[in-house]
């Protein structure tokens, strides 16, 4: 690891990355690829030198609260976060000035902080999204061999709703010919629907690869899978989109279960949730007078 010094902490739309570069070894990883600029190895986890003091000096200068996302290009709870604990000063200082959190992960190790996204969530709105890929433990083992179990991060789903925090599952990516089939895909529905989850986020069943990420992929599936390159080559060529056969069928199921059991489901629908503040202090303030 090393760090970087950086002018600031939030992007435009109140996005938010501490780290740059991963630990976690997915197989699939988009922010592998070429176009985010990465100056340096992926696994040399770059760190932005007072992240939490950049991010205090931006909330701060901020007019109305809002909420705050991060998680969507590097994990904010790898393993160097159990050492550093940037994230979690971070955390500190939303709960400290009121914003709300909309955070994405696939560690249990969110569950060290959930003192503050308890307290986040009674003042604003803290919502925890985990991604799901596989329920095979096996393949998961393969496919993200550095990151809490698939089974790991449906408990810690389930620890969230016990405690009044709203989750969002990411299903996503399904690899063609790997974990693109209805019994993987009913198996982690099981898990978002015993746990309660508010929504589900799913792009579509397949993958995406771009220059950067493609070559990493497939160097693990010449380790993992063998001749299961040359099948996605002869299949996709160079194409950004991988779908699967079997994306209509599998989607179909989606939103039939979400129908059923009341989930929150559709890409806008759940970006607006993630991205609409609620100020549930000020709201119990005028209810007093009520």
């Amino acid at each position: 690891m090393h760090y970087q010094d950086y002018k600031s902490i939030l992007s435009p739309k109140n996005g938010m990355n501490i780290y740059r570069g991963c630990s976690h070894g997915c197989i699939y990883c988009d922010s592998r690829s070429s176009c985010y600029n990465m100056k340096h190895d992926f696994c040399d986890i770059e760190i932005k030198k007072n992240a939490p003091q950049m991010l205090e000096a931006a909330l701060k200068r901020k007019r109305k609260k809002c909420m705050i996302g991060t998680g969507a290009m590097c994990d904010p709870y790898m393993h160097i976060e159990e050492e550093l604990l940037y994230t979690r000063k971070c955390l500190e200082i939303i709960d400290k000035y009121g914003f709300g959190l909309s955070i994405l992960t696939k560690s249990n190790r969110i569950l060290r902080d959930l003192d503050l996204l308890k307290s986040i969530n009674k003042k604003s709105k803290c919502v925890v999204q985990m991604t799901l890929t596989t329920f095979d433990e096996n393949l998961c083992q393969i496919i993200e061999p550095n990151v809490s179990t698939t089974k790991e991060r449906f408990e810690t789903l389930k620890i969230m709703n016990e405690n009044g925090i709203p989750t969002v599952v990411w299903l996503s990516p399904f690899l063609p010919f790997i974990n693109d089939t209805e019994e993987n895909f009913k198996g982690l529905l099981n898990y978002c629907i015993e746990a309660n989850v508010h929504g589900i986020m799913c792009f579509g069943i397949g993958l995406t690869l771009r220059d950067g990420n493609r070559e990493y992929f497939y160097q693990k599936l010449d380790e993992n899978f063998p001749h299961m390159k040359q099948r996605y080559i002869k299949t996709y060529g160079n194409s950004y989109e991988c779908n699967s056969d079997n994306h209509n069928k599998l989607m179909k199921i989606l939103y039939r279960e979400c129908k059923k059991h009341n989930i929150l489901i559709g890409i806008d629908n759940i970006f607006s949730y993630l991205n609409t503040f609620e100020d549930k202090a000020a709201n119990e303030q005028i209810s007093l007078f009520i």
